[in-house]
Formats: structure tokens, C-alpha cells, sequence
């Protein structure tokens, strides 16, 4: 059964994402209404499983609830939560295996532990954990099943992933989180420990944060083909993240890789001048997409790549016969009251309908 907008849980959704994912919301509304709607079940879900973990006092029982949630979903279980509920819709819809938000999740534990990344080949492990995961998952929803395609979607999510990273150095490590490559702070002179107890901006962790976005530039170059493979009318979506994501970038070098004592803002207005010109790009994504060549996924991803292309365990046929009940049930709960409400008599003063 297709996701609709309509959908009451869609709308629950929707609202959660105004509340807490601006640009993603801004950036669903270029997508047509059927891949909108299913976007915004997936994203109202990473927001929750990602706000579990984050937000939690005790993480790792963070990890442990939203692990549970997922178990649910899964296994078809009666779910009370409507983000729960349409993730499953979604997951059942487009089959989605489980592996792929089992992905993100694993990346959250990460997370609660506290882990860190010796190498750039670690980070992008994470990455594609965080963010590839969801560039993959999205993909999906679109209809789009070839490997060199789902590639680019993981260099998509890559991008935007280490991107943040960059962008966040400071605010990471008022928590004491440190997302650069160990190796690369070495190699620069700079000490962890002492960073995360007194966080100084300085010309050699500029070049650390400059490298990564070098990185970060080449994920986004790479996805291009992607976006000339998605059907055209979900390209203007996509094409508006990686031009937003990619000017945080921008305007963190333009501010001399400071992202220590500032942090790099995109204004409401540039948004949507970035995705004005993403109209464009979804007209002549076939032009200039060759010239990127082919994505050829990185090894961090080849995992996420399999998992989509051999289907996996997503929401199995049982589970799919209990959403599809429970979804014909409150549809009809739905019909009972909206039709008990018209047979309501008219309450004193109130105006004869024309």
C-alpha cells in the first residue's frame, strides 16, 4: 500500500521534522508527494533514533530502546508510536532490509561509547553508518536499485556526514567528542586530550579540518551521477541537500576553517536561492553527471551497497498483513467519527451550513 501525505502518521511526521530538521523539511518539499511522504517517515525516525541516543542520560539504554523499537517494527508487533508505525508502512513499501537502519543504529552505539577514529578509513566507517545508511534508505524509496547508483547516495550521505563534522569540531568537543581522524591530528601536532580540555582554534587543526572537507568535496562530486539516475522528478530534492550542504562547507573555508569560536550558518533566504538553482540541476543532471564518471564505492560502504541490492529481512509478509490491518482499522475508526460528527446536531448559535 503506497505512503500518502494524508496519512495521519505522515503528518506526525511532518510536524516533528518542522520542529527539529529545518533543512531537511525545506528540502523534502522539492520531492513529489509519494516520495515526500515516505521521506518524511524516514527522517522523523533517524530524528528520534538519533535524539534517543543523544539526548539520553544513560546512552547506552538509549541505544538499547531505539534497538527495540526497530526489533518491533520488524517483527510486526502492534505500535503505538506514529513515527514507529509509518517506518514500518515505509520499510514494508519499498523494502527496506533491516540492515540498513540496523546500520545507523550501530553507528549511535558508537556514539554512546564514545568511540574514536584513528584513520579517515574508520570515519568513513561511520559515516556510512550514520549517513550512508540514510543516502541508501532514501535511494530506495525512489526506486533506485543499480549499485552505481546507491554508491553515489552513500557519497551523498559521506558528503553531508563529514561536512557536520567539520562544521561541529567545536561543539563536539564542549562534549567531549572528537570525530578527526587521530592520525591526521598527530601529524599536525595536535594532542586529543589536551584539545578537548581546552578547544583552541590554530592554523594546524585548520589544515585537519580543511582536509576533511576536501574529503567531503570529493563525496559530493562523486554523487552527481547519482542524482542524474533518480527519476527526474526527485531530483530537485536531492540535488537542493548537496547544494546546502556543500555551501556550509564553502562558508566555513571562506571563514578560515573557524569552527571552533563560530559556527557556520546557511541563512533561510541562501537556502532557498540553493534550491532554486537545484531546479536547474534537475534539468541538466544528464549534462553534466558523465563528468563526474562512475561512483565506485568506497570499501566503508560496500556492505550498505549489498544489503539494499539482495533485499535482505526487512518487514515480512506477516508483518506486513498486521500493518495493513491496523492501518485499515484506524482508517475506518477514521470514516466512523468523521461521519458520527456530521450526524451531530447543530450547536446553539452556530451558523446553517451554505
Amino acid at each position: 500500500m503506497p505512503i500518502r501525505s494524508s496519512d495521519p502518521d505522515i503528518a506526525a511526521c511532518a510536524a516533528q521534522l518542522r520542529r527539529g530538521s529545518v533543512s531537511f523539511h525545506a528540502a523534502s518539499l522539492l520531492l513529489p508527494a509519494a516520495a515526500r511522504a515516505a521521506a518524511t517517515a524516514l527522517y522523523a525516525f533517524c530524528r528520534e533514533a538519533d535524539d534517543a541516543v543523544d539526548l539520553a542520560a544513560d546512552k547506552a539504554a538509549g541505544v538499547a530502546a531505539i534497538s527495540a523499537r526497530l526489533e518491533a517494527i520488524c517483527r510486526g508487533a502492534r505500535l503505538d508510536d506514529p513515527v514507529d508505525r509509518a517506518f514500518a508502512a515505509t520499510m514494508a513499501a519499498h523494502g527496506i532490509p533491516r540492515a540498513l537502519p540496523e546500520a545507523l543504529i550501530e553507528a549511535l552505539a558508537w556514539d554512546a561509547a564514545g568511540r574514536r577514529y584513528a584513520t579517515l578509513a574508520e570515519l568513513r566507517a561511520y559515516a556510512a553508518r550514520v549517513a550512508g545508511s540514510v543516502g541508501v534508505m532514501m535511494a530506495m524509496l525512489m526506486g533506485v536499485r543499480d549499485e552505481a547508483s546507491l554508491a553515489a547516495a552513500c557519497d551523498l550521505g559521506l558528503g553531508m556526514q563529514l561536512t557536520n563534522i567539520a562544521r561541529d569540531v567545536g561543539e563536539d568537543a564542549a562534549e567531549r567528542r572528537l570525530y578527526l581522524p587521530l592520525d591526521w591530528l598527530d601529524e599536525a601536532g595536535l594532542e586529543p586530550e589536551r584539545f578537548l580540555a581546552r578547544p583552541e582554534f590554530s592554523p594546524a587543526l585548520a589544515r585537519v579540518i580543511g582536509r576533511l572537507l576536501d574529503e567531503a568535496e570529493r563525496r559530493y562530486a562523486a554523487a552527481g551521477s547519482g542524482i542524474a539516475a533518480l527519476p527526474l522528478a526527485c531530483r530537485p530534492g536531492i540535488a537542493a541537500a548537496r547544494r546546502i550542504y556543500r555551501e556550509i562547507g564553502r562558508r566555513l573555508a571562506a571563514n578560515g576553517l573557524d569552527s571552533v569560536t563560530t559556527r557556520t550558518r546557511v541563512s533561510g533566504r541562501r537556502k532557498l536561492g540553493l534550491a532554486a538553482l537545484s531546479l536547474a540541476d534537475a534539468a541538466t543532471a544528464g549534462l553534466w553527471a558523465p563528468l563526474a564518471g562512475p561512483s565506485s564505492p568506497c570499501p566503508e560502504v560496500r556492505f550498505l551497497i549489498d544489503a539494499a541490492a539482495s533485499g535482505g529481512e526487512a518487514v515480512g509478509a506477516a508483518a506486513r498483513v498486521i500493518l495493513l490491518i491496523d492501518r485499515l482499522e484506524r482508517e475506518e475508526r477514521t470514516a466512523r467519527m468523521r461521519a458520527a460528527g456530521a450526524r451531530l446536531p447543530l450547536v446553539c448559535g452556530a451558523a446553517e451550513p451554505a
